[in-house]
């Protein structure tokens, strides 16, 4: 049995949660709205306070969509109460971020600057304290969606190992690479 997978969903006050026919399941909450569509082949019951995640054999590909999809939705009901947020910041001289409602201007050291257009789902803020380096806020309720904006946001300049220069999530640790040795 899976270890992630038999473990149930416990549903908080506020949170709905409803199931149809196409296994298709629907979670309304305060924060809003999300759906997840579950295969065919895995059984999703709402049972009392909690949702459970059966699957119908022991065979590699349902054990692998068990832990999946049970993830999938716990991660929805977390989106619908509390919410995901992740940080971004810009190390470098002259790295600037700024933003207008979803559009993200971003100085990274190039000739221009980018203009990144931020999913209406999103809200992004942008702050600049003399003596830190700019950040970039990520908030909303799609887990899957702000990870992917993140990663795109990082690959417009990946922090590079010698000095660090670059676009790195908050906490991110690197492996920092010693510089040419000195001469003889």
């Amino acid at each position: 049995m899976s270890r992630i997978g038999k473990q149930p969903i416990i549903i908080p006050a506020g949170v709905t949660v409803t199931v149809n026919k196409d296994n298709v399941v629907t979670v309304k909450g305060p924060k809003g709205q999300l759906t997840e569509t579950i295969d065919r082949d895995i059984t999703i019951e709402v049972k009392d306070n909690e949702v459970l995640v059966t699957r119908p054999t022991d065979q590699i590909r349902h054990r692998a969509m068990h832990g999946l999809y049970r993830s999938l939705l716990s991660n929805t009901v977390k989106g619908v109460t509390e919410g995901y947020k992740k940080d971004l910041e810009l190390v470098g001289v002259g790295f600037k971020a700024a933003n207008t409602g979803n559009l993200l201007d971003l100085a990274l050291g190039y000739s221009h600057n980018i203009i990144f257009e931020i999913p209406s789902e999103l809200k992004v803020v942008t702050t600049t304290e003399k003596g830190k380096n700019p950040t970039i806020s990520l908030e909303g309720i799609d887990k899957q969606l702000i990870g992917q904006v993140a990663a795109k946001l990082r690959s417009l300049r990946k922090p590079e190992p010698y000095k660090g220069k670059g676009v790195k999530y908050a906490g991110e640790i690197l492996r920092r690479k010693a510089g040419k040795a000195a001469g003889k």
